[in-house]
């Protein structure tokens, strides 16, 4: 970072609270607080004196903004400061001004009104008066937050909704929580099939918004008369108070007064004895006691913190609103019309981002300051198009040509239109893939780092009511007639396309320069391709793009949409043969055909390609585009080709260090011919480019170029069939290893794109999993696949059918559309019956609601339109089955599932209520649960540059073990999220979970609870309330509060996870066991072994019996039955984990050693109790069972083990790895002359057993950390270091490099050395912090002299550790740079958990034993932990 933030202790710990714009700091960096902040007086205005903290550095306007949000001043505006009598200038910083100094008296000055301020300050007092809660965030469709209610207690100050209040009332309550143990409810007990929804968004502990004024609009006597306007009246407003009485009030320049009007008579006198206030709220105070009453109790409660009151930046729709949407309408004084106010002119939305995009980017402030004015207009952009998206659809808006197929529509300062439907693209869904690939390619030339002057059009797509239009800013230069345009392209400034001609200007050099540069960052070719005119044009973009210079100066790119290069697998080779322009196009036509009769594979398919995987296939539309992930991905393996090939060219010639050393040519030819090898478009360096023109139809590419086109098709080939023998093997293999695989249709598209697959693939993934021999425990993929597809294919029926709805029978068409999906064999006429019985009650007539096309649609109908419209898409037939049944008896989804996803993709809103799906006699949902329509709408992603870096600084000192360097890395990361977008971002809600977990391994748990409380809250708003990521955040919100001794807290935050779990997919899920384990340990009773039991089975069936997990898991149901007394049943179990160890580790390792200790502590312990019991038989007394009972200690380390918060790693590999590059560097350096200065190699093994603390490694059964990055596995930052799970995370749910599977085998023949710890191996007792981060401190020593000095001669490293830091760097900042996730669990690895342990042990009948341990440690014997490789 260029001007990199300031760490030390000078920073305020609560900026992890979240700090504002109005308190931020300046461009020289995060200042402290003592250097630069004073206190000064406030006075006047008619507010009661305060002190104010101020910084030098601030603006007097600044200033001005901080006490408008004081609880003091609110809601008074229109107002200045003023120093010894002075007005102080608002652009004047403070500390330039003279005489001010701690202690200052500062006044407060009311300044006269204007027309627009005082409508201002109008619109100021109607948000504090209209007092948002979560249900008006229900009604309006945004997602609220639920974890003030759930955490609610009932003592007086918990009633608080702020964040501090909840800490007072939860320490207030703690020894009272301690001792309560939540009783789960039997919905959420194992097995249970109810699914209440009334849980999901229960009552807020907020107090209801108190009724201020019975009305507030304008009078009926507004706008003033000309006459009066001359005296100054601006607007007359007419109120009505609770008392019932009615006042007439006049706005002037000077404030607010009553005058004499009355509903019949207009007297704009001010009335007799009528002060004039500034401020609005003082005269409805004078003029109303009941409003002066809760008015003041208005300002003198709590404020929530600032992550739940500010407004986020895009809405995230919500698919469940109020369960009365009637009563829960409230008057918001719309009539007063400050709202609706229509502005000066039509926003120029073009010119507002490229001004904010041409902003200085010098310093930090100055970026901070852009990126968050780009948030800003990109937000408001976005809520313009969802306005002007709903008035356009809603019919409001009348079309600007004449053309009904394809209408456009400009609103607001918007160009909208639906596109044409192309039938070269496919008609519709080609119209639709359009729209989506131009908003794709507009981000990624948005995304280009350091291409200034190169701009695209504010973009975004918004889906409303089956509806699909795009909507643009209007682009300078674009006025003049088509007519012009086609005559002569320059007189709209168009220099860069197909349709340019030839010319030739200064502009025009320019424009080529910064599309060539773009070209380079997208790794497009420079191609060209053949015009209608028969002239032959060079192009650095797709065909279809133009570049454009506007009437503003600046340079536009537009018509993105075919950036990306085809998806060969969609491109059958018949449609490509024509693209190439030459002479003998017969003669070569009938020669691949005989090619293609002899059984010739064309060049870059495998063997067998198309026989094994049916592609290349045809698709619905010909917009068949691969990922930006899925090319840098395939970049990624062809590099790791070309290493091997130069390898392999130069250990025949000689070696590396001999053709590196003489300089010969060898080396030069070893990398030409891998160049070409791999298809490299350079002869002498690696470099990957792709011809975007290629398998594109309707483009020809000339015969001069037919070399080019044979070696583009060649790779887009490889391209395209990377992704079936790759990238989706690989996400099978990381969903069989781990435990929090997707969970809905949401997570499974991020984690699919991520490894660039597209969606198009889901029903070659669904035959994937089908034909995999463990595709038992793939089930719940198969399930999660099968309901995406389902449901796409569903929202494209539904959006045809809504096209004949008209507007009044919407609410009885989308009830009557989901019951027929959702009910097997559902017949029309029951909704007819069912809407004639009301419409009787209510006395109106239905004839015309039975006579309209929708409502003959009949559940079989609907369900082939389904079933036929996934076999075209997604190729698939028979997975549907005959009706929704199926798919729950088969597939085990859930109705009320397919209900969320389908709701959340289409914009439907349902009342809260249960749904019931099983009673065949009723409707299930009638139009009355249809609540509403939300436009759904996709858009731009601002980055917030500085912030990211940050924390992707904090990733990589988390993967060397340094925590404190992590820690204030993820607090600049916090700070600078707050200064952007008030953390209301999905990568905020990633950092403040990350710095949780951070600070909860520094033992900071106080600070680890208070930040997960942020990234709960934030998850909850910014992702959903319902959202995979909010279960996972819930979950840590749990551990945390257990850990603080909050008991009865984290069992409601974990229960909270389970309802969201169950909902959201079901119980049959492997992170579900995960949940059940954590709360099997919190949970008291008999409900404690249930939970245990549960995830016991889930282990077993997802993972078998002989897997970490599910021993893990017989070992934790073990302790529970010991704690029980019944310790048959805990012998049995823990007979079953020493098996699954055994067979794991074999007889001699430190965790099956342990196992066996525990078992013996068990049968000893059922020896001793069952002769107590006959002793006591046969005296005739009762005698207590001792029960070997767990501390608290023990149950959150293991908790903690549990869901990945902590683990260690240690890798033997590393030290293998160090011993071959020192003896490479040691060859190299002696040929050279130069003394080796590092330590003995020996010295390096030799330490070995001492820095991994066990000796040696546990095979690890391809954890999410190898499956996405292969090359950590001889990583050199990789040593032993305390590492939380999350050090995996960073990556888990990124697409690695494809290329390292084929080092699998190799790291599988290094693990099998590992498998087992040699005879002299030592079990060493861990202090969690010390001895753990003294290995981290010997680590780091090791790496520097074995790794870092290995620069003294840089063209003489080795090839692997280019290729590794090539890996490193690429999956840090490419593939994994904006999508965040920090779900990575222990359960996922095969490791011992004998190297963690907890200090305290198990005091068993009052007796420590020597020897022997259950969850604790007794000399060398542990009996819980975890390692992960």
């Amino acid at each position: 970072m260029k001007d990199k933030v300031k760490r030390g202790g000078g920073r305020n710990q609560t900026k992890t609270e979240g700090i504002g714009l109005a308190g931020g700091k300046n461009a020289s960096g995060i200042k402290q607080d003592e250097d630069t902040s004073f206190p000064v007086k406030i006075q006047g205005a008619g507010v009661e004196p305060f002190e104010l903290q101020v910084h030098g550095f601030w603006l007097v306007q600044d200033a001005v903004m901080n006490l408008l949000s004081r609880e003091e001043v609110c809601p008074r505006s229109n107002l200045s400061l003023a120093l010894a009598g002075m007005t102080l200038d608002p652009l004047t910083e403070l500390q330039s001004l003279k005489g001010l100094k701690p202690g200052a008296i500062i006044r407060l000055v009311e300044e006269p009104y204007t027309a627009r301020s005082a409508r201002v300050h109008l619109a100021h007092v109607l948000e504090l008066l209209r007092a948002s809660t979560p249900q008006d965030a229900l009604r309006e469709g945004r997602s609220p937050s639920i974890l003030e209610t759930l955490t609610h207690t009932h003592t007086q100050e918990s009633s608080l909704p702020n964040g501090k209040s909840l800490k007072r009332s939860s320490s207030s309550t703690k020894t009272e929580s301690t001792n309560q143990d939540t009783v789960p409810p039997e919905y959420l007990l194992p097995g249970s099939s109810e699914r209440p929804l009334m849980a999901l968004l229960p009552n807020s502990s907020q107090q209801e918004a108190p009724i201020y004024l019975k009305d507030l609009c304008l009078s009926c006597w507004n706008p003033p008369p000309g006459h009066r306007k001359m005296q100054g009246d601006f607007m007359y407003i007419t109120v009505v108070t609770t008392e019932g009485r009615r006042f007439e009030i006049t706005s002037c320049p000077k404030g607010f007064f009553l005058n004499r009007s009355t509903e019949d008579v207009f007297d704009p006198r001010p009335a007799q004895s009528s002060p004039l206030y500034h401020c609005f709220t003082d005269l409805l105070c004078h003029i109303s006691p009941a409003f002066k009453q809760t008015f003041t109790t208005l300002k003198n409660r709590p404020q929530p913190p600032q992550v739940e009151a500010m407004p986020t930046a895009y809405r995230t729709l919500t698919w469940l609103g109020p369960p009365c949407a009637s009563r829960t309408h409230k008057n918001t004084f719309s009539r007063l019309g400050v709202d609706e106010e229509a502005p000066t002119q039509v926003p120029d939305w073009n010119e507002e981002l490229q001004a904010a995009r041409d902003l200085p980017q010098g310093s930090l402030e100055e970026r901070l300051q852009r990126d968050r004015v780009l948030l800003q207009v990109n937000s408001a952009f976005v809520r313009a198009v969802i306005q002007g998206a709903e008035a356009v659809v809603d019919g409001f808006v009348e079309p600007v040509n004449g053309n009904p197929e394809d209408p456009a529509f400009l609103w607001g300062g918007l160009f909208m239109s639906q596109g044409a439907a192309s039938a070269v693209f496919g008609g519709e869904r080609g119209r639709r893939a359009a729209q989506r690939l131009e908003l794709k390619g507009v981000q990624a030339y948005s995304d280009i780092e350091g291409l200034e002057g190169l701009h695209t059009l504010p973009t975004a797509i918004v889906d409303y009511r089956g509806v699909r239009l795009s909507a643009q800013g209007l682009a300078p230069g674009l006025e003049s007639s088509e007519q012009d345009q086609e005559t002569n392209p320059a007189s709209r400034g168009l220099l860069y396309g197909v349709n340019a001609g030839p010319q030739e200007s200064p502009q025009r050099r320019q424009l080529l320069a910064l599309l060539a540069r773009a070209a380079k960052s997208l790794c497009l070719q420079r191609h060209v391709v053949v015009a209608a005119n028969g002239h032959q044009v060079p192009l650095f973009t797709s065909v279809d793009s133009q570049g454009l210079l506007g009437a503003d100066g600046r340079f536009y790119t537009l018509d993105v949409f075919r950036t990306f290069p085809a998806d060969a697998n969609f491109c059958p080779e018949v449609e490509t043969e024509s693209q190439t322009v030459t002479e003998e196009e017969g003669s070569n036509k009938s020669c691949e055909e005989n090619e293609e009769s002899k059984g010739c594979r064309k060049e870059g398919w495998p063997e067998n390609y198309q026989a094994d995987s049916g592609f290349p296939k045809s698709f619905p539309h010909s917009l068949c585009r691969l990922r930006p992930e899925l090319v840098q991905a395939f970049i990624q393996h062809k590099h790791y080709q070309f290493t091997q090939h130069v390898r392999e060219k130069l250990d025949e010639n000689g070696g590396f260090e001999e053709c590196a050393t003489t300089s010969d040519s060898r080396a030069t030819s070893a990398i030409r011919a891998a160049c070409k090898e791999v298809g490299s478009v350079s002869d002498i360096i690696f470099e990957m480019r792709f011809n975007p023109s290629i398998f594109s139809p309707g483009v020809s590419l000339p015969q001069s170029e037919s070399v080019s086109t044979k070696l583009q098709q060649r790779l887009l080939r490889e391209a395209a069939a990377f992704i079936i023998t790759h990238q989706i093997p690989a996400f099978v293999e990381y969903c069989l290893q781990s435990n929090e695989t997707p969970l809905d249709g949401a997570s499974l598209k991020q984690a699919v794109h991520q490894r660039g697959i597209n969606l198009r693939y889901l029903g070659y993934l669904l035959k994937a999993i089908s034909q995999s021999e463990r595709k038992e425990h793939l089930r719940h993929i198969m399930r999660t696949v099968i309901g995406e597809i389902f449901i796409r294919s569903t929202r494209r029926v539904f959006n045809r059918f809504l096209q004949g709805v008209d507007v009044p029978s919407l609410s009885a068409a989308v009830s009557h559309f989901l019951c027929c999906l959702l009910v097997p064999h559902f017949m029309p006429t029951q909704v007819g019956e069912e809407t004639k019985k009301k419409s009787r009650r209510r006395g109106r007539a239905v004839g015309a609601c039975e006579s309209t096309p929708w409502s003959t649609l009949t559940g079989a109908e609907l369900w082939n339109l389904v079933c036929q419209d996934a076999v075209e898409t997604y190729n698939i037939s028979d997975s549907f089955g005959s009706g929704p049944n199926y798919l729950v008896e088969h597939y085990g989804l859930q109705k009320l599932s397919l209900l969320r996803e389908f709701c959340l993709k289409t914009g439907v809103q349902l009342r809260l209520r249960d749904y019931y799906f099983d009673n065949q006699s009723k409707a299930p949902i009638s139009p009355d649960d249809i609540l509403n329509i939300f436009p759904v709408v996709k858009h731009i992603q601002m980055p917030n540059v500085d912030a990211s870096k940050a924390c992707r600084a904090a990733q990589n000192s988390i993967q060397k073990g340094l925590l404190d360097q992590a820690h204030e890395h993820l607090k600049e990361a916090a700070y600078l999220f707050s200064r952007v977008c008030n953390d209301l971002h999905p990568d905020a809600c990633y950092c403040y979970s990350l710095l949780a977990r951070v600070a909860y391994q520094q033992g900071k748990t106080a600070e680890a609870r208070s930040v997960q409380l942020k990234a709960v809250v934030i998850s909850e708003r910014v992702l959903g309330f319902d959202h995979p990521n909010t279960i996972h955040q819930y979950v840590l919100l749990g551990v945390y509060m257990y850990a603080g001794g909050e008991i009865a807290l984290a069992q409601k935050c974990l229960l909270r996870a389970r309802l969201l779990m169950l909902t959201v997919h079901g119980e049959d899920h492997p992170y579900t066991a995960t949940l059940d384990s954590c709360l099997g340990l919190v949970l008291t009773g008999d409900q404690g072994g249930q939970f245990l039991k549960n995830a016991l089975r889930l282990n077993i069936s997802f993972f078998g019996s002989t897997a970490l997990p599910s021993a893990l898991s017989q070992h934790l149901l073990a302790q529970w039955m010991c704690s029980k007394g019944d310790y048959r049943g805990a012998m049995t179990h823990e007979k079953e984990a020493l098996t699954a160890f055994t067979s794991l580790f074999g007889e001699d390792h430190p965790q099956t050693r342990c196992s066996k200790e525990f078992l013996s502590t068990i049968t000893k312990q059922a020896v001793q109790v069952e002769r107590v019991i006959r002793q006591a038989g046969a005296d005739n007394v009762e005698q207590t069972v001792e029960c070997l009972t767990p501390t608290t200690d023990t149950i959150l380390e293991q908790i903690v083990l549990v869901t990945g918060i902590r683990n260690l790693t240690q890798s033997d590999r590393f030290q293998e790895y160090k011993k071959r590059h020192l003896e490479r560097k040691a060859a190299a350096l002696k040929e050279l002359g130069i003394k080796l200065t590092t330590e003995p190699i020996t010295s390096e093994t030799g330490n070995s057993a001492q820095e991994t603390g066990c000796g040696k490694e546990v095979e690890d059964g391809g954890s999410s950390v190898e499956n996405s990055n292969k090359s950590q596995q001889e990583q050199p930052e990789k040593d032993v270091s305390v590492e939380s799970a999350f050090t995996a995370s960073v990556e888990s749910h990124v697409p690695g490099p494809a290329e390292q599977n084929q080092h699998e085998d190799k790291a599988d023949g290094d693990r099998a050395d590992s498998d087992t710890a040699g005879p002299d191996a030592v079990v060493k007792t861990v202090n969690l912090e010390s001895e753990v981060r003294a290995a981290g401190e010997e680590t780091k020593t090791n790496v520097q002299n074995g790794v870092k000095s290995s620069t003294v001669n840089r063209e003489m490293k080795s090839e692997a550790t280019c290729e590794e830091m090539k890996s490193d760097k690429e999956n840090g900042e490419i593939n994994g740079a904006r999508d965040f996730t920090a779900n990575t669990s222990v359960l996922k690895s095969k490791g011992t958990w004998a190297d963690v342990v907890v200090s305290k042990g198990i005091v068993a009948n009052g007796t420590r034993g020597k020897d022997t341990a259950v969850n604790g440690v007794a000399d060398n014997v542990t009996a819980n932990g975890i390692v992960e490789e």
